[in-house]
């Protein structure tokens, strides 16, 4: 992969992450929930789940996940309905703020998140198949494969983490200074309603 090919790679990842999706408002739900520290664990499950988008592209199952009516709309449907799950988590979630650096949540809660995140980037065959439609135009298929995608995961991984990472900051700091509890039920009560919209919008989807 040439050097104008990767930079041109990088302002594609870099879109890709700030488009407003399910891994947006999983980061900034659990950032104004946990705080940034916390929510690392979330966007490090989001990075694996994209490992395995890539590695689905990669070996071609992407395509017959694109091909294959059936395998699309059950992956779509898991989808639909894990984000609706989310969502009537976060509207059930606690009116109580969570102080920077209480240690009140157990290493279950981490785990919690590194399968929210993962599920949250894995099970969304959109991403699937934007993914299937974005990266051949960046593989030289006259090079070997393997370092390219390879290189690919790294830049995707590394813009992720810095996007997602801006906005669970954002949500620590911003939305946690607003502390009263009907300010809570309702930002609560916002994600919430965030997460269910992301379902209705893969309900529309439609492979092209």
């Amino acid at each position: 992969m040439s050097l104008h090919v990767w930079l041109t790679f990088i302002v594609a990842a870099l879109l890709i992450s700030l488009s407003p999706g399910p891994g947006a408002i999983s980061c900034m739900a659990s950032g104004m929930r946990f705080g940034y520290r916390r929510t690392l664990a979330n966007i490090a499950g989001m990075q694996l789940g994209l490992a395995l988008q890539l590695l689905v592209v990669g070996v071609g199952l992407g395509a017959l996940l694109a091909a294959s009516t059936l395998a699309f709309e059950l992956a779509r449907g898991f989808g639909m309905a894990y984000l609706c799950y989310l969502g009537w988590q976060q509207f059930r979630a606690e009116e109580k703020p969570v102080e920077i650096g209480q240690q009140s949540h157990s290493q279950s809660t981490s785990r919690g998140l590194i399968a929210q995140g993962f599920l949250v980037n894995a099970s969304n065959p959109k991403a699937t198949i934007f993914l299937l439609a974005v990266l051949p135009q960046f593989i030289d298929a006259q090079a070997p494969a393997l370092p390219q995608y390879l290189i690919c995961m790294a830049t995707l991984t590394a813009t992720d983490i810095v996007i997602m990472s801006g906005y669970a900051l954002f949500a620590s700091r911003v939305l946690r200074l607003l502390r009263q509890p009907h300010h809570l039920r309702w930002m609560n009560r916002g994600f919430g309603s965030m997460f269910m919209l992301a379902a209705g919008f893969l309900a529309l989807f439609r492979r092209a």
